[in-house]
């Protein structure tokens, strides 16, 4: 099988195989098989220029296809990530004291951004904690907040 694909497996065919998966990627739309078909094109015009072997040129598609989609996870994704919604929240989360929170025991914060699609939460905290204190999140537990001063 391997004879039979080094002797008949020629540069346009690699070229042909990119177009069916850059076709194929207009039905999907996820970018993916643009980059590879891109890679098989690349591997056609440079079978075409200096006649490859069939190992090199399956070698250099690999190469090819890892570069393309190494390129857009890193740069072309589009990494924006919604402020609004369910579980989008780090415990880096800031907030403000709206009800005063005396120590293990319960008071209101008002979030900069959503928790857990709210942005006013009963929360406690281990110290007594007056009205427009900053304060961040230490850890979720159900519907209470436990927060600590910043």
């Amino acid at each position: 099988m391997l004879e039979f694909l080094t002797m008949n497996l020629l540069w346009w065919h690699w070229v042909v195989f990119g177009i069916f998966l850059i076709t194929l990627e207009l039905f999907i739309g996820t970018f993916i098989l643009l980059g590879l078909g891109l890679a098989s094109m690349l591997v056609g015009v440079l079978d075409n220029l200096f006649q490859t072997s069939l190992e090199l040129e399956l070698s250099l598609w690999i190469l090819f296809s890892i570069l393309s989609l190494r390129v857009w996870f890193k740069y072309l994704k589009d990494p924006s990530i919604e402020t609004s919604g369910q579980s989008n929240y780090s415990l880096e989360t800031l907030g403000t004291i709206e009800k005063y929170i005396k120590a293990n025991g319960r008071g209101s914060v008002h979030f900069d951004t959503p928790v857990l699609g709210n942005t006013l939460w009963t929360a406690t905290a281990k110290e007594n904690l007056e009205i427009n204190t900053r304060v961040r999140i230490i850890e979720i537990k159900g519907q209470l907040i436990e927060v600590t001063k910043i």
